[in-house]
């Protein structure tokens, strides 16, 4: 069996299917794929003068359009998922792992000062509800489930849940299960 391709792994983690490049630019039509066939091209064409340049000025045209802010530096794993389109904010320094959901509203950012001065690194198999604020240099560990509206600005082990403002820590096993689906 042929690599798949990082963009073919992201488009798995919607529709637990392998697809061909006819069938990925079919599903383009959803404004999150879009966006992430758009960002993957700008990220693997970045350091090429003249396919770079076009691909980023793409990625900006649809940055605006549907209202995510990532950017090709952003190191973010295969199998990444956006579960909504529009308001999203993620710091170019961050680091997400494979197989994470967002959904709309999450900025994942910067604390310029204090203890946590620094950006986030978030680990694998991470769900972030909507409208949650992950700040700081920060480590977010693997198989965890960050709820909606919840405020993050502190360490996070691997198997929890976090949930409220100020974020509170519950473990938990089965973090993900249920909420992570077709992973790479």
């Amino acid at each position: 069996m042929a690599e798949r391709s990082i963009i073919q792994k992201d488009f798995y983690r919607e529709s637990g299917q392998w697809l061909s490049r006819f069938q990925i630019w079919k599903k383009c039509i959803n404004p999150n794929l879009h966006f992430i066939y758009i960002l993957r091209k700008a990220q693997q064409h970045g350091k090429n003068p003249v396919s770079g340049i076009f691909w980023k000025f793409i990625l900006r045209h649809y940055q605006i359009k549907y209202g995510f802010q990532i950017y090709p530096e952003t190191q973010i794993g295969e199998g990444f998922y956006l579960g909504h389109w529009g308001s999203l904010v993620i710091n170019p320094k961050a680091k997400i792992g494979m197989n994470c959901n967002i959904a709309q509203g999450v900025t994942i950012g910067q604390q310029n000062r204090g203890k946590n001065a620094g950006f986030p690194i978030i680990g694998n198999e991470v769900w972030i509800g909507a409208n949650a604020v992950i700040v700081g240099g920060i480590t977010i560990g693997n198989n965890v489930l960050i709820a909606p509206n919840s405020y993050v600005n502190f360490d996070v082990p691997s198997h929890s849940v976090v949930m409220g403002n100020p974020g509170t820590i519950y473990s938990n096993q089965n973090a993900t299960e249920g909420y992570i689906n077709h992973k790479i």
